[in-house]
Protein backbone atom coordinates (compact mmCIF):
# COMPACT_ATOMS: atom_id res chain seq x y z
CA UNK A 1 0.00 0.00 0.00
CA UNK A 2 1.58 3.32 -1.01
CA UNK A 3 2.53 5.70 1.76
CA UNK A 4 0.94 9.15 1.55
CA UNK A 5 3.53 11.92 1.21
CA UNK A 6 4.12 14.09 4.25
CA UNK A 7 2.85 17.63 3.60
CA UNK A 8 5.70 20.11 3.37
CA UNK A 9 5.91 22.65 6.16
CA UNK A 10 5.93 26.21 4.84
CA UNK A 11 7.68 29.05 6.66
CA UNK A 12 7.39 32.71 5.70
CA UNK A 13 10.33 34.84 6.83
CA UNK A 14 10.26 38.62 6.61
CA UNK A 15 13.63 40.32 6.33
CA UNK A 16 14.87 37.10 4.76
CA UNK A 17 17.52 38.61 2.49
CA UNK A 18 20.16 39.20 5.18
CA UNK A 19 21.03 39.22 8.86
CA UNK A 20 18.92 37.31 11.37
CA UNK A 21 16.17 36.57 8.84
CA UNK A 22 18.54 34.94 6.37
CA UNK A 23 20.25 32.99 9.17
CA UNK A 24 16.88 31.67 10.36
CA UNK A 25 15.95 30.61 6.82
CA UNK A 26 19.28 28.79 6.45
CA UNK A 27 18.54 26.99 9.71
CA UNK A 28 14.95 26.08 8.87
CA UNK A 29 15.54 24.72 5.36
CA UNK A 30 17.71 21.72 6.37
CA UNK A 31 15.16 20.95 9.10
CA UNK A 32 12.48 20.35 6.48
CA UNK A 33 10.85 23.76 6.18
CA UNK A 34 10.12 25.21 2.76
CA UNK A 35 10.92 28.88 3.17
CA UNK A 36 9.28 31.82 1.43
CA UNK A 37 11.44 34.89 2.00
CA UNK A 38 10.17 38.46 1.99
CA UNK A 39 12.30 41.60 1.68
CA UNK A 40 12.75 44.72 -0.45
CA UNK A 41 16.00 44.00 -2.28
CA UNK A 42 15.58 41.40 -5.01
CA UNK A 43 19.23 40.57 -5.70
CA UNK A 44 20.08 39.42 -2.18
CA UNK A 45 16.65 37.93 -1.66
CA UNK A 46 16.94 35.76 -4.75
CA UNK A 47 20.45 34.67 -3.76
CA UNK A 48 19.36 33.42 -0.32
CA UNK A 49 16.24 31.75 -1.73
CA UNK A 50 18.32 29.94 -4.37
CA UNK A 51 20.86 28.91 -1.74
CA UNK A 52 18.28 27.20 0.46
CA UNK A 53 15.96 25.95 -2.27
CA UNK A 54 13.18 28.32 -1.26
CA UNK A 55 11.05 31.04 -2.80
CA UNK A 56 10.85 34.79 -2.43
CA UNK A 57 8.49 37.70 -2.84
CA UNK A 58 9.41 41.36 -2.93
CA UNK A 59 7.75 43.09 -0.01
CA UNK A 60 8.14 46.25 2.06
CA UNK A 61 6.69 45.39 5.47
CA UNK A 62 6.25 49.08 6.32
CA UNK A 63 3.67 49.26 3.51
CA UNK A 64 0.47 47.44 4.51
CA UNK A 65 -0.63 47.10 0.90
CA UNK A 66 2.68 45.54 -0.09
CA UNK A 67 2.38 42.95 2.69
CA UNK A 68 -1.21 42.10 1.77
CA UNK A 69 -0.29 41.66 -1.91
CA UNK A 70 2.64 39.41 -0.99
CA UNK A 71 0.40 37.29 1.23
CA UNK A 72 -2.16 36.83 -1.54
CA UNK A 73 0.59 35.73 -3.93
CA UNK A 74 2.02 33.27 -1.41
CA UNK A 75 -1.43 31.83 -0.59
CA UNK A 76 -1.95 31.03 -4.26
CA UNK A 77 0.93 28.55 -3.98
CA UNK A 78 0.82 27.73 -0.27
CA UNK A 79 -2.60 28.10 1.36
CA UNK A 80 -1.31 26.60 4.63
CA UNK A 81 1.46 28.36 6.53
CA UNK A 82 3.14 26.57 9.41
CA UNK A 83 5.45 29.35 10.56
CA UNK A 84 5.70 33.11 10.19
CA UNK A 85 8.93 34.76 11.31
CA UNK A 86 8.77 38.55 11.69
CA UNK A 87 12.41 39.53 11.50
CA UNK A 88 12.41 42.54 9.16
CA UNK A 89 13.91 45.60 10.77
CA UNK A 90 15.98 48.70 10.15
CA UNK A 91 18.41 50.53 12.46
CA UNK A 92 17.60 53.84 14.06
CA UNK A 93 20.76 55.13 15.66
CA UNK A 94 19.52 58.59 16.45
CA UNK A 95 17.91 60.02 19.53
CA UNK A 96 14.37 61.35 19.45
CA UNK A 97 15.65 64.91 19.44
CA UNK A 98 18.25 64.44 16.70
CA UNK A 99 16.53 62.07 14.28
CA UNK A 100 14.75 63.44 11.23
CA UNK A 101 10.95 63.00 11.48
CA UNK A 102 10.99 60.79 8.38
CA UNK A 103 13.52 58.47 10.04
CA UNK A 104 11.37 58.13 13.16
CA UNK A 105 8.34 57.29 11.02
CA UNK A 106 10.23 54.70 8.98
CA UNK A 107 11.66 53.01 12.07
CA UNK A 108 8.22 52.71 13.68
CA UNK A 109 6.50 51.63 10.47
CA UNK A 110 9.09 48.92 9.77
CA UNK A 111 10.09 47.63 13.18
CA UNK A 112 6.67 47.75 14.82
CA UNK A 113 3.89 48.00 12.25
CA UNK A 114 5.72 45.63 9.90
CA UNK A 115 5.01 42.79 12.34
CA UNK A 116 1.40 43.88 12.76
CA UNK A 117 0.76 43.91 9.00
CA UNK A 118 2.54 40.59 8.48
CA UNK A 119 0.58 38.74 11.17
CA UNK A 120 -2.74 40.17 9.96
CA UNK A 121 -2.03 39.42 6.29
CA UNK A 122 -0.79 35.85 6.83
CA UNK A 123 -3.37 34.96 9.50
CA UNK A 124 -5.65 33.00 7.11
CA UNK A 125 -2.71 30.80 6.11
CA UNK A 126 -1.63 30.32 9.73
CA UNK A 127 -5.18 29.31 10.66
CA UNK A 128 -5.33 26.88 7.74
CA UNK A 129 -1.97 25.42 8.78
CA UNK A 130 -2.74 25.14 12.50
CA UNK A 131 -1.14 24.13 14.72
CA UNK A 132 1.20 26.84 13.51
CA UNK A 133 3.69 29.33 14.88
CA UNK A 134 4.59 33.02 14.81
CA UNK A 135 8.05 34.20 15.86
CA UNK A 136 8.59 37.90 16.47
CA UNK A 137 12.20 39.05 16.61
CA UNK A 138 12.07 41.91 19.09
CA UNK A 139 15.18 43.15 20.94
CA UNK A 140 16.57 43.79 24.38
CA UNK A 141 16.07 47.42 23.32
CA UNK A 142 12.37 46.63 23.69
CA UNK A 143 12.92 45.76 27.35
CA UNK A 144 15.05 48.73 28.40
CA UNK A 145 15.01 52.14 26.72
CA UNK A 146 18.31 53.03 25.03
CA UNK A 147 18.52 56.82 24.51
CA UNK A 148 21.07 56.85 21.64
CA UNK A 149 18.53 54.94 19.53
CA UNK A 150 15.33 56.13 21.16
CA UNK A 151 12.96 55.69 18.17
CA UNK A 152 14.27 52.16 17.58
CA UNK A 153 13.86 51.29 21.25
CA UNK A 154 10.34 52.72 21.33
CA UNK A 155 9.35 50.75 18.22
CA UNK A 156 10.69 47.57 19.80
CA UNK A 157 8.76 48.27 23.01
CA UNK A 158 5.62 48.52 20.88
CA UNK A 159 6.49 45.34 18.97
CA UNK A 160 6.97 43.51 22.27
CA UNK A 161 3.55 44.65 23.51
CA UNK A 162 1.99 43.56 20.21
CA UNK A 163 3.63 40.13 20.43
CA UNK A 164 2.45 39.62 24.00
CA UNK A 165 -1.08 40.68 23.09
CA UNK A 166 -1.44 38.29 20.16
CA UNK A 167 0.04 35.44 22.22
CA UNK A 168 -3.24 35.32 24.14
CA UNK A 169 -5.42 36.27 21.18
CA UNK A 170 -4.13 33.56 18.85
CA UNK A 171 -3.87 30.72 21.36
CA UNK A 172 -7.54 29.63 20.90
CA UNK A 173 -6.82 29.39 17.17
CA UNK A 174 -3.96 26.93 17.83
CA UNK A 175 -1.37 29.49 16.68
CA UNK A 176 1.60 29.66 19.03
CA UNK A 177 3.45 32.98 19.36
CA UNK A 178 7.11 33.05 20.35
CA UNK A 179 8.69 36.36 21.33
CA UNK A 180 12.49 36.40 20.97
CA UNK A 181 14.49 39.38 22.24
CA UNK A 182 18.16 39.23 21.16
CA UNK A 183 20.88 41.39 22.63
CA UNK A 184 23.44 43.08 20.38
CA UNK A 185 23.77 41.14 17.11
CA UNK A 186 26.37 41.87 14.44
CA UNK A 187 24.81 42.05 10.97
CA UNK A 188 25.46 44.11 7.87
CA UNK A 189 22.42 46.25 8.58
CA UNK A 190 23.17 46.47 12.32
CA UNK A 191 26.98 46.72 12.71
CA UNK A 192 27.82 46.38 16.39
CA UNK A 193 31.34 45.08 17.01
CA UNK A 194 33.75 47.97 17.31
CA UNK A 195 30.88 50.42 16.88
CA UNK A 196 29.76 50.74 20.46
CA UNK A 197 31.79 53.18 22.52
CA UNK A 198 31.32 51.18 25.73
CA UNK A 199 33.93 48.35 25.46
CA UNK A 200 32.08 46.00 27.81
CA UNK A 201 29.02 46.09 25.55
CA UNK A 202 31.10 45.62 22.43
CA UNK A 203 32.26 42.25 23.77
CA UNK A 204 28.67 41.07 24.16
CA UNK A 205 27.87 41.05 20.45
CA UNK A 206 26.40 37.80 19.03
CA UNK A 207 26.24 36.40 15.52
CA UNK A 208 22.99 35.84 13.55
CA UNK A 209 23.47 32.06 13.46
CA UNK A 210 23.27 31.96 17.27
CA UNK A 211 19.89 33.68 17.16
CA UNK A 212 18.75 31.30 14.41
CA UNK A 213 19.64 28.24 16.51
CA UNK A 214 17.76 29.77 19.42
CA UNK A 215 14.66 30.40 17.28
CA UNK A 216 14.65 26.79 16.10
CA UNK A 217 14.77 25.55 19.71
CA UNK A 218 12.06 27.99 20.77
CA UNK A 219 9.65 26.69 18.13
CA UNK A 220 10.49 23.03 18.82
CA UNK A 221 10.01 23.47 22.58
CA UNK A 222 7.05 25.85 22.27
CA UNK A 223 8.56 28.54 24.49
CA UNK A 224 6.56 31.76 24.59
CA UNK A 225 9.01 34.52 25.48
CA UNK A 226 12.80 34.33 25.60
CA UNK A 227 15.87 36.53 25.70
CA UNK A 228 19.12 35.55 24.02
CA UNK A 229 21.67 35.37 25.52
CA UNK A 230 19.59 34.43 28.57
CA UNK A 231 21.54 36.59 31.01
CA UNK A 232 20.14 39.69 29.28
CA UNK A 233 17.01 38.98 31.35
CA UNK A 234 18.67 41.00 34.08
CA UNK A 235 18.03 44.17 32.05
CA UNK A 236 14.25 44.44 32.54
CA UNK A 237 14.62 43.25 36.13
CA UNK A 238 17.11 46.02 36.84
CA UNK A 239 14.85 48.50 35.08
CA UNK A 240 12.03 47.58 37.47
CA UNK A 241 14.06 47.36 40.69
CA UNK A 242 16.70 50.07 40.29
CA UNK A 243 15.46 52.41 37.54
CA UNK A 244 17.73 55.24 38.66
CA UNK A 245 20.85 53.10 38.28
CA UNK A 246 19.76 51.90 34.83
CA UNK A 247 19.00 55.47 33.79
CA UNK A 248 22.48 56.63 34.77
CA UNK A 249 24.10 53.71 32.96
CA UNK A 250 22.27 54.14 29.66
CA UNK A 251 22.68 57.91 29.81
CA UNK A 252 26.44 57.39 29.40
CA UNK A 253 26.01 55.09 26.42
CA UNK A 254 26.48 56.43 22.94
CA UNK A 255 27.49 55.21 19.50
CA UNK A 256 30.84 56.04 18.03
CA UNK A 257 30.75 58.57 15.28
CA UNK A 258 31.63 57.18 11.88
CA UNK A 259 35.08 58.24 10.68
CA UNK A 260 33.57 60.26 7.88
CA UNK A 261 31.49 62.15 10.47
CA UNK A 262 34.56 62.91 12.53
CA UNK A 263 36.47 64.51 9.66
Amino acid sequence: MPVAPVPQRVAVVTGGSSGIGAAIARRLAPAGWHCVLLARGEERLRAVADEIGGEYELCDVSDRGSVERAAETVFARHPRIGLLVCSAGIPGRRSFLRADPEVIEQVVETNYLGSVWAVRAFLPGLEAGAPSHVVTIVSVAGLVAFPPSGPYSAAKHAQLAFSRAITAELRPRDIHVHTVSPGFVETEGFPQAGFLEMPVLGRLVARPDKIARHVERVVDRNRRETVVPAWYRIAPLAQALVPGLVHRAVSRARYRRARSDAL
